[in-house]
């Protein structure tokens, strides 16, 4: 690992008086996967992780990330100077707490405002005002430093077509508009890419896995502007897009609007998803609001036309899965195939189907103890061959017209040891049990994620990570505001959401195993007692039956799984051939 970027970087420091230099995760808009141009977190460590803070000071340098991270930040950040602190762990501080406890009275602590976050520099301020330490907002030191740094994407973007997203642009602001009125607001500020590509039924390639476009909107009562680059428009779209009431503005303009905002406006944002150079430019009159981005409620519920297409999508995706896995049996041992070689073969089986666009996110694909890293990516260098023993997960996704994927198999190439298949038949369990919950209205993910740990907790066995998440609608794999986590959530399951489900357990040298599918919240029984909802399974894809324990398995258990896979054959086979349809029998067999 090369340590003189972070000399460099302390060169720059001392030179305009920081005592400290806080390098995030993040673009202008906060987005989980970002452009090459901003990934000055990974360019300072060498960390690829998709999340993760570095501090640098005068003396140390550390890297602040979550559970999902913990073995491939230790590898990836040995010999760098930088030294890992575990978020969420016993007795490690939280990066801003650090700083108080480092740094001295009345020091310096600079940032590149654009992209880090209001709510992460307002908790600077509250932590580090009481030693009267400054922050120097505008401090772009990595453009410096970073001499052959990617120039930002510059991709055309595209319509989303209603037959797919159910909803015109029009209808979309109405709602909108809606809810900014009724929480008092004449001026709501996006900075989500999601979010925007949402609102204004377009779509963009800037972000590999993520069809979204670099850009900002503003929607008052009187209009709806779309901050982008017009050289990614061509006059159809923009004309498209004017007739729809939708004006566009380019990207760089962004904060001399804001500033041309009337002083007596009340503008809302979200302080999570907004970057403080935005925010800064609002004049000091204007009222502001914070609050969760409007949008990321209204498109986490879906349509009928989009639960529609989901459905047709994730039927699309379950045939290249099951012609993959055929494919992966047979050839075993009789070719070469490794870790990369494999999920390129899943990819191409996903590119023979209709709508396909892209993969929803590089897929984690890991042999035996690779696949301890929850979010591990293989290297040519240090990629495994697969062999005809032990596990290979692969947790995978696609980017179709008519939906997003995210869909993670554990296949059993061989042998494996008793341990292997405890740990596969606990996370079964898990995972079967939160797929046949039933729950009152009300309920939240994070009421609900202890049932898929029970079985594991009994066995003092846990994951660092969240169960589930929400997923997008040809947008982005990981949607928020619902999720599975142990961590507090108050945003309620309502029909129509989408979230995945997907326990696991990783040891460390050892091996993995996750089991995903994607569930659709539904309706469920109405009495006395109130709304009762539950989870319909759309993922189709076998589960190794090879892994199973089934001494282990309930009599519920076992038919929850022998009626999962009877779907899941009645689903796939019209789109598989003769030896492919065969193959499906055995692996959907009874048990």
């Amino acid at each position: 690992m090369n340590t003189g970027k972070l000399q460099d970087l302390r060169k720059l420091m001392e030179v305009i008086g920081l005592d400290a230099y806080i390098i995030p995760s993040a673009d202008p808009h906060q987005s989980e996967y970002i452009p090459d141009h901003w990934k000055a977190r990974s360019w300072i460590s060498g960390f690829t992780g998709s999340n993760g803070t570095v501090v640098v000071t005068k003396e140390v340098a550390g890297l602040w990330t979550d559970g999902r991270y913990f073995i491939q930040a230790e590898k990836q950040l040995a010999g760098s100077g930088i030294d890992l602190f575990k978020m969420n762990e016993p007795n490690v501080l939280n990066y801003p707490d650090w700083l108080n406890r480092m740094l001295n009275e009345g020091s310096s602590v600079g940032f590149d405002g654009r992209v880090m976050s209001v709510s992460k520099t307002k908790e600077l301020e509250k932590k580090l005002k009481g030693k009267n330490i400054k922050l120097k907002k505008d401090v772009d030191l990595i453009s410096l430093l970073w001499t052959d740094r990617p120039e930002t994407p510059l991709t055309p973007i595209f319509i989303h077509d209603t037959k797919f997203a159910g909803q015109t642009i029009e209808d979309k602001l109405q709602d909108v508009r809606k809810e900014m009125k009724n929480k008092g607001v004449d001026y709501y500020i996006i900075s989500t890419l999601d979010a925007i590509a949402w609102l204004y039924n377009i779509r963009g390639r800037d972000i590999p896995n993520n069809p979204v476009a670099l850009s900002y909107a503003i929607v008052s009562e009187e209009s709806a502007l779309l901050f982008i680059d017009g050289r990614k428009i061509d006059d159809g779209i923009r004309k498209y897009l004017e007739d729809q009431g939708v004006l566009t503005i380019e990207y760089n303009d962004i904060v001399s609007y804001v500033r041309s905002i009337p002083v007596n406006s009340t503008i809302y944002f979200d302080p999570d998803k907004t970057n403080t150079m935005v925010h800064d430019a609002l004049d000091d009159e204007c009222n502001k609001k914070k609050g969760k981005d409007i949008i990321t409620y209204l498109k986490a519920i879906k349509n009928t036309t989009e639960i529609e297409n989901l459905i047709n999508c994730q039927t699309k995706d379950g045939v290249a899965l099951v012609k993959f896995l055929h494919w992966l049996d047979c050839n075993i041992d009789k070719e070469e195939i490794t870790e990369i070689s494999a999920a390129d073969k899943l990819e191409f089986f996903r590119t023979q189907q209709e709508d396909f666009v892209e993969p929803s996110f590089q897929s984690i694909t890991a042999y035996k103890d690779h696949a301890a890293m929850m979010h591990y990516n293989p290297t040519l260098e240090g990629q495994y061959l697969l062999k005809k023993e032990g596990m290979y997960l692969i947790d995978s996704g696609g980017q179709y017209l008519d939906g997003t994927t995210d869909i993670t198999r554990t296949i059993v190439l061989g042998d494996i040891t008793e341990e292997e298949m405890r740990d596969f038949t606990l996370t079964l369990k898990g995972h079967i049990a939160l797929s046949k919950a039933i729950f009152l209205y009300g309920a939240t993910g994070s009421n609900l994620d202890t049932i898929a740990r029970q079985h594991l907790w009994t066995e003092k066995i846990n994951y660092n990570c969240g169960t589930g998440h929400g997923v997008g609608f040809f947008l982005n794999v990981h949607e928020g505001p619902h999720n599975f986590s142990q961590l507090p959530n108050n945003t309620k399951l309502e029909k129509g959401m989408v979230i995945t489900n997907e326990p696991g357990v990783y040891r460390e040298g050892k091996h993995g195993v996750r089991i995903e599918n994607t569930l659709l919240v539904i309706e469920d029984e109405k009495n006395e007692f109130g709304q009762f909802m539950k989870f319909k399974t759309i993922s189709y894809c076998p589960i190794d039956l090879n892994g199973i324990n089934v001494d282990l398995l309930t009599t519920e258990e076992k038919t929850w799984l022998n009626n999962y896979h009877q779907e899941v054959n009645k689903v796939l086979s019209p789109y598989l051939d003769g030896e492919e349809k065969a193959w499906l029998d055995r692996k959907t067999m009874k048990i």
